[in-house]
């Protein structure tokens, strides 16, 4: 890790992903999490004003020391208890079926293997638990994909391995999940990074 990546990066997400846009899709959907939590990606805990008090316990995976560092003072406000996971979501230390929520918002995107880190989400997700997921990724716009495709090399470089053209819906539904809620579209911005996909999802057993 170089000095971009492990100083100066982990500070520009944190204000990228505070944006009015991005606030308030957060404010749309953290607060529908409740019971034990697993929020995946929690880099610098911009969700945890967000949720309410239905939330008894909240475990925060992210492989980031630095961001976590970032997200101590929000989580010195949390009136529930939180536990930094420091790992990747392709491999959770958690045991199967003992969350109510899993949370992840613009985190699919730089997973490396997404597929597996849903497939960890499912696992440790009860049967009657959901996800709830805020992510940016393919346009449904063939032109817009097009341009996403050509930008994703450069992008993915200089935004610690975000990638602009995963398929979200089709991760979710391959990793086993149900959607249950789906709403696509633009947000304000350059449409190659401004394609959106929130909603809620459950395990398909």
């Amino acid at each position: 890790m170089n000095l971009y990546e492990k100083y100066v990066l982990p500070r520009l997400i944190n204000l990228a992903m505070r944006n009015k846009t991005a606030m308030a899709e957060r404010r749309r959907f953290v607060p529908l999490a409740a019971g034990t939590v697993l929020e995946v990606g929690i880099g610098s805990g911009i969700n945890l004003p967000l949720y309410t008090r239905d939330v008894e316990r909240l475990f925060a995976v992210d492989p980031s020391l630095e961001l976590w560092k970032l997200a101590l003072k929000r989580v010195a406000r949390t009136p529930f208890p939180v536990e930094f996971v420091g790992c990747s979501a392709e491999s959770i230390p958690m045991d199967d079926k003992t969350v109510d929520t899993v949370v992840t918002t613009w985190t699919l995107c730089t997973i490396g293997h997404p597929g597996q880190a849903l497939r960890e989400m499912k696992r440790v997700l009860k049967p009657e638990g959901q996800v709830i997921f805020v992510e940016h990724g393919r346009s449904s716009d063939a032109r817009v994909a097009t341009w996403q495709n050509r930008l994703n090399p450069l992008w993915n470089r200089i935004g610690g391995g975000c990638n602009l053209n995963r398929q979200i819906d089709d991760l979710i539904l391959e990793a086993g999940f149900q959607i249950t809620r789906l709403e696509r579209g633009y947000a304000p911005g350059p449409k190659p990074l401004a394609y959106l996909y929130r909603g809620l999802a459950r395990r398909l057993d």
